[in-house]
């Protein structure tokens, strides 16, 4: 057993499988990293630039944008580094701080997702108040308290519970750290903080998911009554979103999963695959879909690449 002072870095194990093609691994997922890059900050500049499509929506959609760069790059530079460097160790330093940012980015994903969900509701449900329930100000600080109030949510629990745990073994069976596997490694007993994850587990996305329920229950009431026009209206501006959320769900679920049972049985690609689900596909999926589903948007983005198209010429 280690000495429980020595253990100030991890090995993370999980690397050894992709040594036989590595290479291929690693251009893959740089090829994914810098596409996510590109239709993210292409999402960013055209919402940012083109003040017709400052309105609540829009914002909220590049927000979301701006956390899926975020969420790529807690992980997959990092992922990059260890293929080509052969090296698998990450500092306790480091190691908590991905942590922290994993957590960060899911919860502040879900809280925007939520966001989102009551906007489509106020302008589907009460649409001669949507200005008022929807004013620049209020916008302004839902975007802020879905940073804030994570921020400082998780900074406590990483306080009073991981910050302060000491390790007898350093090798960590994935590709980046998670705060159930760092656990399991504590020479103290954990019980109280395996109970308070799972607590955390639990209440972190509940209200989001209830917003998330209760506003889709109250556009389907609405919608029932209807005209076949607005109905198609209502189907176009929600599809995405109902994507986004199921998207997000599928990896965060599997995030769960694959970190409280032995998933060996499961084949080596499809665990890779799934286990950077929520930093590659989300962050991909996201500004893709919003880009060609959303008129406007569309409109902004085909005139920003026709401009830069024409100034090459």
């Amino acid at each position: 057993m280690a000495n429980v002072s020595a253990v100030t870095s991890f090995i993370l194990t999980a690397y050894t499988e992709l040594e036989a093609h590595r290479y291929l691994y690693f251009a893959g997922f740089l090829f994914l990293y810098i596409v996510i890059l590109l239709v993210n900050l292409v999402l960013i500049v055209v919402i940012w630039s083109e003040k017709s499509l400052h309105g609540p929506m829009y914002l909220f959609i590049c927000n979301l944008s701006v956390n899926g760069v975020c969420g790529s790059t807690f992980i997959l530079p990092s992922v990059l580094s260890h293929l080509l460097s052969h090296n698998y160790e990450i500092s306790l330093s480091f190691c908590l701080l991905q942590i922290y940012c994993i957590f960060l980015y899911g919860t502040v994903e879900f809280v925007i997702l939520a966001v989102m969900s009551y906007d489509r509701y106020v302008a589907i449900c009460h649409p001669l108040h949507y200005h008022l329930l929807m004013s620049p100000r209020k916008v302004t600080a839902a975007i802020a308290l879905s940073w804030i109030i994570p921020c400082v949510y998780f900074a406590l629990y990483f306080i009073l519970t991981t910050v302060r745990l000491s390790f007898c073994d350093r090798y960590i069976e994935k590709m980046y750290c998670m705060n159930f596997e760092l656990v399991k490694l504590s020479c103290r007993e954990t019980s109280f903080i395996r109970f308070l994850g799972a607590v955390l587990l639990l209440v972190s996305p509940s209200p989001q998911i209830i917003m998330i329920l209760f506003s889709y229950a109250c556009i389907l009431r609405v919608c029932l009554t209807a005209s076949k026009e607005s109905q198609a209206k209502a189907i176009q501006t929600c599809t995405p979103h109902l994507l986004s959320v199921i998207n997000l769900s599928v990896g965060c679920l599997y995030e769960i999963v694959q970190g409280r049972f032995n998933m060996n049985h499961v084949p080596l690609q499809a665990r890779v695959f799934l286990s950077l689900h929520t930093s590659i596909v989300p962050p991909l999926f996201n500004p893709i879909v919003y880009g060609i589903s959303i008129q406007a948007i569309k409109v902004q983005i085909i005139k920003l690449l026709s401009s830069k198209k024409s100034e090459t010429h």
